[in-house]
């Protein structure tokens, strides 16, 4: 989004990406609406791509307890596989190129920027964004430090094909984590999971783990009784980490989970990323067309804007996690929101932003 966003104001992009499209990928496919404004003014409307308008949430504890409630904004539902190709495809029509390889350095100096990748091509650059996920090689090379702590989660994604509502996500508590279900623009559904890996390491395997585990959630053992894996097999990303990372560092513009990740349970984390994207760019522009004068106000603005906009959020999702991960205290929680309903917008509320002006 970014390479679009930069492109279609005629800056020189180029993109590096190290897989070719499509390409599923970890992930919830949840995207909540307050970007909706923003990709349709960068010329893509997920719903010609056949994303589901999603507007209900349902809610269950480890206890088997649930709340449903309307989405104060609503979102949409669409597979990585599907969405990063066509923004891809916006990218290059836009004028951006995109290169296919590894980044496996990158050094800044005398204002500038050398990237080097596994193919031994060297690009220079005067900007760089680092949109690199949870974790990466080059939070490593960076020496990030937030890549020496310990990271005890790992996520678990595969589509099903199965009977579930396509206007509605549903979160699942069961025991060490979190699982989130909804449908994308093929009609199948997306369940995705996170769990602590001290709790997986104890048995042999995914299935093993679901059947024995997730499975004690009722909703989640019906889904796993009924539903059919449309996947070989899932797919598994490890080494999450929620703690705090710099939106600036060597002089990067950090966007996206490589700035920092909200915890899957307030389920936002894509529309962060495009949030995080569109900050970037909108200061990028103003630094090249003299707005902003110097790389240090840039770097401090966007520092500014990204704590501005999604530090309230991040501390909102680590607190609801740690409630709902005792199940006496998600079961008072619950019936809390039950009777008084309103107070679950709120709670939604503070882990999402407004629509994005354009």
């Amino acid at each position: 989004m970014s390479a679009i966003h930069l492109a279609k104001e005629n800056i020189k992009v180029l993109l590096i990406e190290k897989n070719q499209y499509p390409q599923h990928k970890v992930c919830g496919e949840y995207i909540s609406n307050e970007v909706l404004p923003y990709l349709q003014d960068l010329g893509f409307d997920p719903f010609e791509y056949g994303a589901k308008k999603i507007n209900k949430l349902t809610l269950s504890t480890l206890t088997n307890r649930t709340i449903s409630s309307e989405l104060p904004l609503g979102g949409f539902g669409i597979s990585r596989y599907r969405i990063d190709e066509a923004l891809a495809e916006k990218a290059r029509s836009y004028g951006a190129t995109i290169a296919h390889e590894t980044v496996t350095d990158i050094q800044y100096h005398d204002e500038q920027f050398d990237i080097s990748t596994s193919s031994k091509t060297q690009y220079q650059s005067t900007l760089v964004i680092g949109a690199f996920g949870k974790r990466s090689n080059i939070d490593v090379k960076l020496s990030r430090a937030f890549i020496k702590r310990s990271s005890p989660y790992l996520a678990v994604k595969a589509h099903y094909k199965g009977d579930f509502p396509d206007d509605q996500i549903s979160l699942h508590n069961f025991k060490g984590g979190y699982c989130g279900v909804s449908q994308v623009e093929t009609g199948q559904v997306n369940v995705c999971y996170i769990t602590d890996y001290k709790s997986f390491k104890k048995y042999k395997n995914i299935q093993e783990f679901q059947e024995q585990v997730m499975s004690q959630n009722k909703y989640l053992g019906q889904l796993f009784d009924t539903f059919e894996m449309a996947f070989d097999k899932p797919l598994t990303i490890s080494q999450i980490s929620f703690v705090n990372k710099p939106a600036v560092e060597n002089h990067i513009l950090m966007c996206g989970d490589s700035a920092g990740m909200i915890h899957p349970l307030a389920g936002n984390g894509m529309s962060m990323a495009m949030r995080s994207g569109q900050m970037a760019c909108t200061l990028i522009l103003d630094y090249l067309n003299g707005v902003i004068d110097s790389r240090l106000e840039l770097e401090t603005a966007y520092q500014k804007a990204w704590k501005d906009e999604f530090q309230t959020r991040l501390n909102a999702s680590h607190v609801i996690s740690r409630l709902f991960e005792t199940s006496l205290l998600s079961n008072i929680i619950l019936a809390t929101l039950k009777l008084f309903p309103k107070l679950l917008s709120q709670v939604i509320s503070r882990t999402h932003g407004k629509p994005i002006k354009v």
